[in-house]
């Protein structure tokens, strides 16, 4: 069978040449199982036929069992008319008309003559009408093989302009079954079926195109999305056995006195109950004789470093050496002072490398580095670079690590003969359902509370008319000794007009916080890093009490005095982002506040962004709701689009049959992992065939 669906689509029956080509071009359909593959977009219900005097006028699609009895051309103006049919039926008459193509409709026409049209209602006066009508002969209709639920396939503008409509493709559509035979090979083994009550993959393929009912369609739409769904799993869960088999690690076995010294003297605070389930979860992977490879989710705040940094004992108790890699150099500092405070009476030698390190100190570094007697090299990019040699790496960790490329991690990887262990953090919160499919071949630990003695961040929306009450609020936290941020936002296709608003908006606020009792910082793009990094420095220090930027400062600057952040037409940023830029403050004691800054006119969406950031501070329900309104493709950000072209799941609304395909492909794993047994054979043979093809998992990290 699968021969047939090899054969390229032009030789379907009534495609050809160039529908062929286009077919190609606009929907990437080359051959039959491509086009078997094309899921409707929706389904218009045509189980029910409406008699006239049943019509309302609400815009929907009925369909309507009548009869022609006379047509006429009603002139519009000079030059143009339309095509009026008087429709009837037993309970009363309505209009069909048509403002093109007059001359061959009106010879196809036929009077007393029972037709079923199906079109959307419009009501004039008490007249209702229904415009360029899809029309069949009652005979025609009861004998297709459409069902009563139509299909509306996804297009493109150049196809309808070629007359590649609905109505041609669902007619492709029925002459592939036709051709075929709907004779598919069952893909899933028996006892699957029988446990989910999945119908056969035939059904499922004709019952998506064509249901016989609203029953069978949504039998078929979860028969196939869980299939779907269910073979990207094994794929994501079988790399990550094959890592944790074919990837030995290095086991730290001991948990020895700089660890335990560490957590019984020099803890600064008491861990969170989330903290400790970590660090639990990463001790198990570490002393176990794999390669550790975990994601660890935290929110901004939730101290990921400490956690960071309690793994990194565990390396040197093991003797070996470990790196912390940050993408910029403001926030390699930021971690290198971190550490440097938390591991003070720990005895660990800890050196910082970044694209500044004077050549002089790179040179001892990297000989110190290769004795082995640098425990912790915390940097930059300046990490991967071939001179950069450890004596034995045991432990990498990288912190946001959709800012690095698969090329940059892999270079870590070869500083050693065996894989350093990996520890990747981020906080940028990802939902659980992307989380399983972006990272499903990466263990995922997740902190999900803030230390104790954190105040929740106050955040309010404000219109621009009310900016002189904010600013007053802005006086009086500055006069309390905080200080604050205030963002533009920063879009590149029109930078200048950014710019522009940043520069403004720095003069205005010079003018409203005026020197010597106010001193501003300004930060944005198109400074030079090093001014870039005096100006944060100033701030840092405490030397200005205003730090007014673009988007530059959404990751890592750890201010604990500054307790305000302003964002500027905050309906131009999206929801992570905002939520990313208000975890700049809320790190000190104090009680801190962001303020939504934006004008009167908002888009709905723009007024879900506010409510949500206003109603919540937490970053994984910020997630979900960025989510549902942006898509998967849009959260993961251009490096990663591609990455979820599902056929037909949906990760947002079918996250439920993503959970279940996962725990059936755990537990098929867990039975049978090289699916050697008899009932596995069809199922390994498609899996490998998938793998081959370049598909969404040769995206995923």
């Amino acid at each position: 069978m699968s021969n047939v669906l090899e054969t390229p689509i032009e030789f379907l029956k009534g495609v050809g040449p160039q529908r062929g080509a286009l077919l190609r071009s606009e929907l990437e359909i080359h051959k039959y199982g491509d086009l078997l593959q094309l899921f409707p977009n929706r389904h218009i219900d045509r189980t029910r036929y409406y008699k006239i005097n049943e019509l309302v006028n609400s815009n929907a699609e009925v369909q309507v069992v009548g009869r022609i009895i006379h047509i006429k051309t009603v002139q519009m103006g000079k030059t143009k008319s339309r095509l009026v049919a008087t429709f009837i039926d037993d309970t009363g008459e309505m209009e069909l008309v048509w403002f093109q193509g007059h001359k061959w409709i009106r010879e196809s026409l036929k009077l007393n003559t029972t037709y079923v049209v199906f079109g959307k209602i419009n009501q004039y006066g008490a007249t209702f009408s229904m415009a360029h009508p899809e029309m069949e002969l009652l005979e025609e209709h009861k004998a297709s093989l459409r069902s009563a639920m139509q299909p509306v396939y996804p297009s493109t503008e150049k196809l309808a302009n070629k007359g590649i409509s609905n109505r041609a493709v669902v007619k492709m559509m029925q002459q592939l079954f036709i051709e075929t035979g709907t004779n598919f090979g069952e893909t899933l083994p028996a006892y699957l079926l029988d446990e989910l009550k999945l119908i056969p993959k035939n059904e499922a393929l004709f019952n998506i195109h064509f249901p016989k009912s609203q029953d069978l369609l949504l039998k078929a739409q979860f028969r196939l999305k869980f299939e779907e769904l269910f073979f990207i799993q094994l794929q994501l869960i079988t790399k990550n056995l094959v890592r944790k088999h074919k990837i030995k690690g290095m086991p730290f076995t001991q948990v020895g006195e700089t660890f335990n010294t560490f957590y019984t003297q020099h803890l600064p605070f008491p861990l969170t109950n989330a903290q400790k389930r970590v660090i639990k979860e990463i001790r198990n992977d570490l002393g176990s004789n794999a390669q550790m490879n975990r994601l660890l989710q935290g929110d901004v705040g939730s101290g990921k470093t400490i956690v960071a940094l309690m793994s990194i004992l565990l390396a040197k108790d093991n003797g070996y050496q470990s790196c912390l890699m940050a993408p910029t150099e403001i926030l390699a500092i930021q971690h290198y002072n971190g550490i440097m405070e938390l591991a003070k009476n720990s005895n660990l030698n800890i050196q910082l490398l970044t694209g500044s390190t004077k050549t002089a100190d790179r040179k001892i570094i990297h000989e110190q580095l290769e004795e082995g007697q640098v425990d912790v090299l915390i940097g930059t990019h300046a990490l991967l670079e071939d001179k950069v040699k450890f004596a034995n790496l045991g432990l990498a960790v990288i912190d946001e690590q959709h800012k690095f490329g698969v090329e940059q991690r892999s270079k870590l990887w070869k500083k050693n003969d065996i894989p350093p262990h990996v520890l990747v953090m981020t906080a940028t919160p990802i939902p659980r359902t992307l989380a399983m499919s972006l990272y499903g071949d990466l263990d995922i630990s997740v902190i999900d509370e803030l230390p104790a003695g954190r105040k929740p961040i106050q955040t309010v929306h404000r219109y621009d008319n009310n900016r002189l009450k904010v600013w007053k609020f802005l006086k009086d936290e500055i006069a309390k000794g905080r200080q604050v941020y205030i963002v533009y936002p920063l879009i590149q296709e029109s930078e200048k007009m950014d710019y522009k608003d940043l520069m403004d908006g720095y003069e205005s606020i010079s003018r409203d916080f005026p020197l010597p009792q106010y001193a501003l910082s300004i930060v944005h793009g198109k400074m030079k890093p090093a001014d870039k990094e005096a100006e944060m420095k100033r701030f840092i220090e405490g030397k200005t009490q205003i730090m007014v930027a673009t988007t530059v400062i959404e990751v890592g600057v750890n201010v604990p005095n500054a307790s305000v952040m302003v964002i500027e037409s905050a309906e131009r940023f999206g929801l992570s982002q905002l939520h990313q830029l208000r975890g700049r403050v809320g790190r000190g004691a104090e009680q801190s506040y962001c303020i939504l800054m934006t004008g009167h006119k908002l888009s709905q969406e723009s007024k879900t962004r506010l409510e949500t950031m206003c109603a919540t501070n937490d970053g994984f329900e910020i997630a979900e709701v960025d989510l549902k309104l942006r898509g998967p493709g849009d959260i993961m950000g251009t490096q990663q689009s591609g990455v979820l072209n599902l056929q037909i799941a949906d990760l947002v609304k079918d996250k439920d049959i993503l959970q279940l395909a996962r725990s059936y492909a755990i537990r098929l794993l867990k039975s049978d992992p090289a699916m050697e047994q008899p009932q596995h054979q069809t199922l390994k043979q498609i899996f490998f065939e998938l793998s081959r093809k370049k598909n969404i998992w040769n995206y995923i990290s």
